[in-house]
């Protein structure tokens, strides 16, 4: 399984691009599997279940469809991003355990902050309930799969600005209720966190 770790925000279009050819090159069997960590300028994402209503100020950042799954979100600096190209031919074929897989991935991660996250039955991602009995989202998974290979992955918010989420409602949520590792009180950079991720997701895909 290759790592690769990007320390520069990406081109959005220009890094589908690579990951798209990336899978094909798994399916094919010219290459093996990857495990790519990145971070964008600030944009919004819609996925496949899209929903115009949750947009709320046009044109604040650029806007891009995806064919991920999931609703509109945002990505931005102190945002990491984790892309997994993954051959479930040779793991499990089961997209919900594979969903599962990356759920724990992210609760054990934030465990090593002391962060006691939690999953909701109604949202997908992970999200921290707070002294007031609200659950915020700090965590975003949106995945697609093609002939058994995984592509797109899940984002963690590490000192996000919470205020960029202002203009949607992200993954059809009220945009307060949002929430980073800053936020929390955690400062880590992307080093320190992509060393936890790694170390968890080899542990789980072992």
């Amino acid at each position: 399984m290759e790592i690769k770790k990007e320390s520069e925000p990406q081109d959005y279009l220009e890094s589908i691009k690579v990951m798209e050819k990336r899978v094909e090159e798994i399916i094919s069997g010219k290459k093996g599997e990857l495990i790519w960590f990145l971070d964008y300028p600030s944009i919004y994402t819609t996925g496949s279940k899209e929903n115009n209503s949750d947009l709320l100020i046009k044109n604040k950042f650029p806007l891009f469809k995806s064919n991920r799954g999931g609703k509109l979100t945002y990505h931005g600096p102190g945002q990491r991003v984790v892309y997994l190209m993954m051959d479930l031919n040779t793991r499990k074929k089961d997209i919900r355990a594979f969903v599962h897989s990356i759920e724990n991935i992210i609760l054990k991660t934030l465990i090593n902050f002391e962060v006691k996250a939690k999953l909701d039955s109604k949202h997908h991602g992970v999200f921290v309930q707070k002294q007031n009995g609200n659950n915020y989202k700090i965590a975003s998974i949106g995945l697609k799969f093609k002939n058994w290979v995984t592509y797109h992955g899940f984002s963690i918010n590490i000192n996000t600005n919470l205020n960029e989420y202002e203009g949607i409602r992200p993954c059809g949520l009220d945009n307060k209720f949002v929430t980073s590792l800053s936020d929390l009180g955690i400062n880590i950079e992307n080093q320190g966190l992509d060393d936890i991720l790694v170390s968890n997701i080899n542990k789980e895909f072992e």
